[in-house]
């Protein structure tokens, strides 16, 4: 089992950056798929970005934008947020699996969240 912390979210101007924190506590750390994910008001969860140690995997929306990196030592995932938009706004939460695939489909395990805003 493992739980999750994320820090990092506030109110940013369109074009900004914000880098967001999830800190992991529990079984072994290096072990786990992790992931960002967002919920906006009024749509569905979207899956962002996740890294495990055979590499990283990213949503077609954020490319080239978010990178998705991880400190083993500090138990610490991150998700470093360029060029942001108004349409970025949404609760972002880190989340944890056993692979890729658990990751993915949410069956793992997850953070509060923390709420980014993007002001246009």
């Amino acid at each position: 089992q493992v739980q999750l912390a994320e820090s990092g979210g506030g109110l940013v101007q369109a074009g900004g950056s914000l880098r967001l924190s999830c800190a992991a506590s529990g079984r072994a750390f290096g072990d786990f798929a992790m992931g960002w994910f967002r919920q906006a008001p009024g749509k569905e969860r979207e899956f962002l970005a996740g890294i495990r140690w055979s590499g990283t995997a990213y949503a077609d929306y954020v490319k080239g934008r978010f990178t998705i990196s991880r400190d083993n030592v500090k138990n610490t995932v991150y998700l470093e947020m360029n060029s942001l938009k108004a349409e970025d706004t949404a609760v972002y939460s880190c989340a944890a699996g056993y692979t890729m695939t658990q990751l993915k489909d949410g069956s793992g395990y997850w953070g509060q969240g923390t709420q980014v805003t993007v002001s246009s």
